[in-house]
């Protein structure tokens, strides 16, 4: 059973609590693969458009890519499970992001169940906005890439490989694109104040750059810049609603203790 907020929960009781809501999400993620599972050709050709529809040498013929190749007997088969998992990932973004926020802020009173589901509403377009933004910037990033191939020779890629590229680049945008809110979900625990969290603000824009520097696999800047400046407005964003609910809970503090601030004489 969950504890209220003051209180300690046993280590097996957060073991316990850990497995349900990880079954909960795997079983969402799981369910909803199937999707992935039935619509695999189309996702297939969205994802390949980035490379395979990039110029003459690359771009399909037929509905083919020959520049892209799958390579062993189960490598088919591994492919759809794949991506199969990663649309499931996608398309129950809002349970298992319900799940972990749940977890993390340990079953409260009625008001305070309610934010997960807002919180839930909130980081599931943030994780996707992030997703888009990856996959927006990937026909850029081939691009950049395969340029590097010297003009004499042929650049046969492994389909599996461009996946596990595509994934790692969507994937980490996503969950890059919701770390603010748990910033947001420290304050509402009493962990960190508004000010705590804004007050590195300059650290904060810097770690931003340095990210998208770090994950962004094109030299460029402009790249880096467009992926840098949505997560420095999502960490302002968060800054400053902690400050609203340090504010609103100062207040209620108040009014809680009896101790009201003393007013300023009137002016004659």
């Amino acid at each position: 059973m969950s504890k209220r907020r003051g209180e300690k929960m046993p280590l097996l009781d957060h073991i316990k609590e850990f497995r349900n809501r990880l079954i909960k999400s795997v079983l969402a993620i799981i369910i909803a693969a199937s999707i992935g599972w039935i619509f695999y050709q189309e996702i297939v050709r969205l994802l390949t458009l980035p490379f395979c529809d990039l110029g003459d040498s690359s771009a399909p013929s037929n509905n083919e890519c020959g520049d892209l190749y799958v390579n062993g007997i189960l490598g088919p088969f591994n492919l759809q499970v794949k991506i199969s998992l990663l649309t499931g990932v996608i398309v129950a973004a809002p349970i298992w992001i319900y799940q972990l926020w749940s977890f993390i802020t340990p079953a409260l009173h009625k008001k305070e169940k309610r934010t997960a589901i807002v919180f839930a509403i909130i980081a599931t377009p943030l994780f996707l906005t992030g997703s888009s933004l990856a996959y927006l910037i990937l026909p850029h990033a081939v691009e950049i890439l395969l340029g590097f191939t010297p003009s004499n020779l042929e650049n046969l890629v492994r389909f599996d490989e461009y996946l596990d590229f595509v994934l790692r680049l969507i994937l980490i945008f996503g969950f890059a694109f919701i770390l603010p809110l748990f910033l947001v979900a420290l304050n509402l625990l009493g962990v960190l104040s508004g000010k705590s969290i804004l007050r590195p603000w300059r650290i904060a824009v810097f770690s931003c750059f340095l990210f998208t520097a770090a994950f962004t696999p094109t030299p460029d800047p402009i790249t880096m810049t467009l992926l840098a400046i949505p997560l420095c407005l999502i960490y302002f964003a968060a800054g400053l609603f902690a400050l609203l609910v340090d504010k609103r809970r100062n207040k209620n503090s108040e009014v809680d203790t009896g101790v009201t601030p003393i007013s300023k004489p009137e002016e004659i």
